[in-house]
């Protein structure tokens, strides 16, 4: 490749990147409403039509931000879930932390932006609208389809409709301590520190896994009905 071509693709990729960064500031912070194109060229110290040449127009921009960080986290899972059962069937707590940690490292990873990403996947999440659903639905559904299934591989006695409860439930906890906020230390009197991420991580996958083993013998009462 002649160096002028290398240049000129490296200083795409920078500009890709300055945008996506700042966009998803800018999603964070004030929502997809509230994000302009001008403040998030501006941010990323490039001009509109940069933006546009790039991502077309907002809700493209939004998806290919999320699109971005979900294809880490997923591909940390799936990684994670083609080893896992190789050389038998994992215990619940090991597949639990498979699936959660790459999302809470994420959030913790301040340097890397992860602390706003934190911010936009919890208002995404758990929004109803249209174009949330769709981009849950395209970047989360695929790996949150394998994972309840490996849930139920390590717990048969769980149904489907457990299963997927004890997922959503699993998630939604390590999306409320995705980010660092200080919360946990103040409420505690500085006995919880949620800038450790080992011990954040350990204190979810415990209590996620009591809710889901909680979850199938509610199951399993139900069989015996």
């Amino acid at each position: 490749m002649p160096q002028a071509q290398a240049v000129q693709q490296g200083r795409q990729k920078d500009s890709r990147k300055a945008i996506l960064d700042a966009a998803e500031r800018a999603f964070a912070d004030f929502g997809f409403g509230g994000a302009s194109i001008r403040a998030i060229a501006r941010d990323a110290d490039v001009n509109q039509a940069m933006v546009h040449y790039y991502y077309q127009n907002k809700d493209l921009l939004f998806s290919a931000v999320v699109e971005r960080r979900a294809g880490e986290i997923n591909d940390r899972r799936d990684q994670a879930l083609d080893r896992l059962f190789d050389h038998g069937t994992p215990t619940l707590e090991v597949l639990v932390e498979s699936l959660l940690r790459p999302t809470i490292e994420l959030g913790h990873d301040v340097e890397r932006g992860g602390d706003a990403y934190a911010r936009l996947i919890v208002y995404f999440n758990n929004s109803a609208d249209e174009r949330s659903q769709r981009v849950a639905e395209e970047n989360y559904d695929p790996i949150a389809r394998r994972s309840i299934d490996a849930i139920m591989r390590v717990m048969p006695e769980l149904d489907k409709a457990a299963a997927v409860r004890g997922y959503l439930f699993a998630i939604s906890v390590a999306l409320s301590v995705m980010a660092k906020t200080g919360r946990a230390t103040r409420l505690s009197d500085g006995l919880c520190d949620d800038t450790d991420t080992e011990e954040t991580v350990s204190s979810v996958v415990a209590f996620a896994c009591a809710g889901i083993r909680a979850l199938a013998l509610g199951s399993d009462r139900e069989k015996l009905k």
